[in-house]
């Protein structure tokens, strides 16, 4: 991705999140001069906090992507950082989603916050961790217990959420149609560089053409752009 497209997608989300009353911690908004100044940061960038903006080296965003922000960490091995939860911003394009993947640790909660309608697609993970596209999943839904076919597309609307559960695979989109989503995540503690089982394999992180100077730093990058 170019660091143009970037920046273009984190003023969009920022937009998005104002026009449903969403604000985010302070340092969301710092620009670079911002964050030189402020020296008490450490704590943000061990957790990982702040920007995300991927398209998983696919080249496909509109389609395969998303500005994704994490408000609050921790740090599986290390629990003087952060808290021991996480909590993210998922923010998607009208008929925008993420790729099948399962985390091998972290329990989740896929909120819709707002905007449209949020579908998704469940499978099993089988014991050689490829998809299993027979067995029926069993999936909770704010408490309720639900069983779906694998495949079979889940539509989570607005005030919803549903739990998903290590070796549970799953993609989720912005339903075409129904207009741009905010997505909320609670979580035990993120991992990103190392929780994440890609179907078919993809990077987590992206490598990006600097075509002009970062508004923002992503939430990876902390020790190189600043």
């Amino acid at each position: 991705m170019k660091r143009s497209e970037v920046n273009r997608e984190i003023e969009w989300a920022k937009a998005l999140l104002a026009s449903e009353n969403i604000k985010l911690p302070p340092f969301a908004y710092w620009t670079l001069r911002e964050w030189a100044e402020h020296t008490d940061a450490d704590m943000v960038k061990k957790a990982i906090l702040g920007w995300d903006v991927t398209d998983y080296s696919l080249g496909t965003y509109n389609a395969v992507g998303g500005v994704l922000f994490t408000v609050r960490n921790g740090d599986q091995k290390d629990r003087t950082i952060g808290v021991p939860y996480a909590e993210k911003y998922i923010l998607l394009r009208d008929g925008q989603g993420l790729p099948t993947h399962f985390h091998y640790t972290k329990t989740e909660d896929i909120i819709n916050r707002a905007g449209g309608v949020l579908g998704l697609k469940l499978h099993n993970a089988r014991k050689d961790l490829s998809v299993d596209t027979e067995s029926d999943v069993v999936v909770y839904t704010d408490g309720v217990r639900r069983v779906v076919k694998a495949g079979e597309p889940v539509y989570i609307q607005k005030g919803e959420s549903i739990t998903l559960t290590p070796y549970m695979y799953h993609s989720f989109w912005a339903e075409k149609g129904e207009g741009d989503l905010v997505v909320g995540e609670v979580s035990s503690v993120n991992d990103d560089n190392t929780d994440n089982h890609f179907n078919p394999e993809m990077p987590r992180y992206v490598a990006l053409e600097e075509d002009e100077a970062p508004v923002h730093p992503l939430c990876n990058e902390y020790d190189t752009v600043l």
